[in-house]
């Protein structure tokens, strides 16, 4: 068995992913606005540009997906599209920070081609490299390491950009005479670190084999009836879609929040540290709780948490970080548990799914993890957008050109919302998730039964 190894190679993996993944969802329109300054009427096409790309490629996902799950190669079906998937999504996000010196309807058509490609090829790699994580292992306690594992790294690589995007571009563009090029090396970098721990992950991944038998091909007419047919699929997915909505709106608020509400953008370098290393601590502990409780009762718990940060949040005082930093730490530590509770739950739909449906379609389901986040992402851009330009933050210099309704506009969009939104997700969950510890269990000896899955699959290494 090689599960050691393969939590920390396939979790090293997505450290530079979700570095690419940040900066190109939550500073791209932040880029476009404040480093090279778009005109209004052409932020509103970009905006809705983003919004239609992302749905358009969320769409693309669970298609990508059955891709996947039909290809058979001597390397496997994940890894691939891993390689693929990474070297172009990297070598897009280069050039949609590049500065073209273009203007008007050429920079619209431009930008149009980068970033819609650019979301195609990440998801060919995004939904490739999480689909992996079902296959290493059926055992729910091992997953929950691996996953654990996994959103660590992950949340290192949003944090490095969270906290370094502003003092680093800053640097770079000091250096190179604009901030246009700060951020455009600071892409360089993020990219790099992105193909080498690719690299970790696509060597150092060795997977066992779990079941007895290779899928039949799955055809594209077949492809909703996986979908709607597993429900606890559904469930899941749309739990996630509701969290996804509002964790991506209040962290693409971030740094708009430090600049024109606090009043001190480079606070907010100091406030994502603090949070990095809250969220990461989270992660780090969860297999302790995990021993202790039940996954309801975590869920709970986190719920719990993130609600009382939301609205601490809400009320704190803009003169002082004490009350602001005490409510990022409780939305942090609940939101890294969520994450974390819903991985592993989607991974175990794959499991009734094989059950229910008689086939294991890992990439298929995992598809809808991208579909969602690029759904949330571009309900959130389009949130973002709107609210930028309808609160005077587009063309305010700082903090005291926007008025109290502007700022009132941006708390309700940054917290009250996505807190709506997440107390709806969990509703979902407690009334319609099943697949607690007991039914798990059945859902493995029943396959084992059929001969479906190997005998030894889900023990825990």
């Amino acid at each position: 068995m090689n599960s050691k190894r393969n939590r920390y190679t396939f979790g090293i993996g997505t450290i530079g992913r979700d570095m690419v993944s940040s900066l190109v969802s939550m500073y791209l329109i932040f880029y476009l606005t404040d480093v090279i300054d778009l005109p209004t009427g052409m932020l509103w096409w970009i905006t809705g540009i983003i919004l239609a790309a992302r749905v358009f490629d969320a769409f693309n996902d669970p298609v990508m997906g059955l891709i996947v799950d039909n290809t058979h190669t001597r390397f496997g079906k994940f890894k691939p599209w891993i390689a693929i998937g990474a070297l172009l999504s990297g070598t897009l996000t280069i050039l949609l920070f590049t500065d073209f010196h273009l203007t008007g309807t050429s920079f619209i058509l431009l930008f149009a081609l980068l970033y819609l490609t650019w979301g195609i090829s990440f998801t060919a790699n995004d939904i490739s490299y999480w689909s992996m994580m079902p296959a290493l292992s059926v055992n729910q306690k091992e997953r929950e390491k691996i996953g654990s594992v996994a959103r660590i790294f992950a949340n290192i690589g949003l944090f490095f950009v969270v906290a370094g995007i502003v003092p680093i571009s800053n640097a770079i563009g000091e250096r190179f005479g604009s901030l246009q090029k700060g951020y455009f090396y600071f892409a360089i970098i993020v990219v790099a670190i992105m193909w080498i721990g690719q690299c970790i992950t696509l060597f150092g991944v060795k997977q066992d084999k779990i079941i007895s038998q290779d899928n039949q091909h799955t055809s594209l007419r077949e492809l909703l009836k996986i979908i709607i047919k597993n429900d606890q699929l559904f469930y899941t997915a749309l739990c996630m879609a509701l969290f996804m909505v509002g964790y991506v709106t209040t962290t693409s608020f971030g740094l708009y929040y430090f600049k024109y509400v606090y009043a001190d953008e480079g606070m907010y370098s100091i406030f994502a540290v603090v949070l990095g290393v809250s969220q990461i601590a989270a992660l780090l502990i969860f297999p302790l709780f995990s021993k202790r409780f039940e996954r309801k009762t975590l869920y709970t718990g986190a719920i719990i948490l993130v609600t009382a940060g939301y609205v601490i949040f809400f009320f704190a005082p803009t003169n002082t970080m004490l009350f602001i930093g005490m409510a990022g730490i409780l939305i942090f530590i609940g939101q890294a548990f969520i994450q974390l509770l819903m991985l592993v739950f989607l991974a175990d739909t794959v499991d009734y799914g094989h059950l229910k449906l008689g086939r294991r379609n890992e990439s298929v389901t995992f598809s809808l993890q991208p579909f969602i986040n690029k759904m949330g992402g571009a309900i959130a851009s389009g949130i973002v957008g709107a609210v930028v330009i309808l609160s005077g933050i587009k063309v305010a210099d700082s903090a005291a050109d926007v008025t109290t309704e502007g700022v009132l506009m941006v708390k309700t969009a940054m917290m009250i919302l996505p807190l709506i939104c997440i107390l709806i997700s969990y509703v979902v969950y407690r009334k319609k998730y099943i697949i607690d510890k007991e039914a798990y269990e059945k859902i493995i000896r029943e396959l084992k039964d059929r001969g479906e899955i190997l005998p030894a699959a889900d023990e825990e290494n």
